[in-house]
């Protein structure tokens, strides 16, 4: 309940029009204006970018059957030369692997309204305008930090003049998330990834959100609550594990919840703590093996097995790691990985029932029946983590009927989904 309370204040500091440059938790206009209503169709193009490789989808949307097809899609690599060389090679790069996409489709005809998912930090000023900030994940093209990613792509589709789009709508891996379960569940207004990161994304009232000119209607809030904490809030529930995961991490004192939640920091968590619990003399006779200590080591993909099946899968975990183990020793490791993941569920329970009883309070409703759009391997493939997360969410939002969707393909189908919404909007405004 003190988690909730404080993330409810960080993300009305993050709406605000004075204190969002400051706010921990970013809550990012995505000027996607609606969810779907079940009429929309037709053709899309989908790009994916957000790391090593990017992906050219061909989506349809099937108004009579209520479902979005993926025709064709097509993988792509991104060699390291491109993405450490100059921006204009790498949208050269993307543009040529879209053509080559579209010829072995036999759509260049056609000039496709496309969605595109783009992975890295950046602020938003449009549905088809988005500035990168910075590079992340090993990208560092020159000359596109600061400008506008949408225009650079045109731009390369422009220099090669041998094939269109139409209209572009820039996507959140979130948001994309969201809207991919919408059009199956139109009560669908909240988008959540526990993955490798965390974030979510819910649909706000335009009057909340001061930075955006205008009081009607709602507007898709990115929340980038990873970033809960980064202002030391969080300061009194961070064990020593996290105080080190963060120092040894890429961007310390940056991502503080996400850190504390999600994939990519579990694992260590957990391995850190079985070291001390070793150097303590409670588990291996106090002996740690050289890969006990090698950080990394210990996957988080290994608390779900852990937790899956009884002892063998433990009992086998830890015979890799050159560990010589009890069954008291498998038992307590058990429970070490349960209380991890377990806090993980607990913490992000507390941030989702923020955003129903936001929702809730925002509507002026006494009940809120809603769906939230969820993906991400934590959630998809640890044993009991969804459990405890409904359960908790239950706990501390009574008023709120929380149905969970798990997405098929946010960045693919639903980039094209966002594209298609935006279509609709725009073609109403005209009429």
């Amino acid at each position: 309940q003190s988690v909730s309370t404080r993330l409810k204040k960080d993300m009305i500091r993050g709406l605000g029009k004075h204190t969002h440059h400051r706010a921990p938790v970013k809550m990012l206009p995505t000027f996607v204006r609606a969810t779907p209503d079940g009429t929309e169709k037709g053709d899309f193009l989908a790009l994916d970018l957000g790391g090593t490789n990017f992906r050219v989808l061909h989506v349809r949307i099937l108004e009579d059957e209520q479902r979005v097809v993926k025709m064709d899609s097509q993988i792509c690599a991104i060699p390291q030369e491109i993405m450490l060389g100059h921006g204009e090679k790498l949208f050269d790069h993307i543009a040529a692997c879209l053509a080559e996409f579209l010829d072995s489709h036999e759509l260049k005809g056609q000039t496709l309204p496309l969605g595109f998912t783009f992975s890295f930090p950046c602020e938003q000023l449009d549905i088809d305008k988005s500035v990168l900030i910075r590079w992340t994940k090993g990208f560092n093209c020159s000359g596109v930090e600061g400008e506008d990613v949408v225009r650079l792509l045109r731009e390369a589709i422009h220099r090669r003049g041998d094939y269109d789009i139409g209209s572009v709508a820039m996507v959140n891996d979130t948001v994309g998330t969201m809207m991919s379960c919408g059009y199956r569940d139109q009560s669908c207004e909240i988008g959540m990834i526990i993955g490798t990161g965390t974030n979510a994304c819910y649909m706000e009232e335009m009057r909340n959100v001061k930075r955006v000119e205008g009081e009607d209607g709602r507007m898709c809030i990115n929340t980038e609550w990873g970033g809960f904490g980064d202002d030391g809030s969080l300061r009194d529930i961070q064990t020593d594990f996290d105080l080190v995961v963060d120092k040894t991490s890429l961007n310390p004192g940056i991502h503080t919840y996400e850190k504390m939640i999600s994939g990519m920091y579990l694992g260590e968590i957990a391995r850190l703590v079985l070291v001390k619990l070793t150097e303590d003399k409670l588990l291996f006779d106090g002996q740690v093996s050289d890969a006990l200590q090698t950080p990394g080591r210990f996957e988080t993909r290994f608390i779900s097995e852990i937790e899956d099946t009884g002892l063998e899968n433990t009992q086998r975990i830890l015979t890799e790691l050159d560990l010589n183990w009890s069954l008291g020793d498998v038992r307590l490791v058990w429970l070490v990985c349960d209380t991890i993941s377990t806090r993980s569920a607990q913490l992000c329970a507390a941030a989702l029932a923020t955003i129903a009883n936001r929702i809730r309070n925002n509507r002026g409703l006494d009940h809120l029946k809603t769906t939230v759009g969820v993906d991400g391997t934590v959630f998809k493939k640890h044993p009991n983590f969804s459990q405890q997360l409904q359960a908790t969410v239950r706990l501390l939002a009574p008023r709120c009927d929380i149905t969970f969707l798990v997405s098929e393909d946010g960045s693919g189908k639903g980039a094209a989904m966002v594209t298609a919404v935006a279509q609709r909007l725009a073609l109403h405004m005209l009429l």
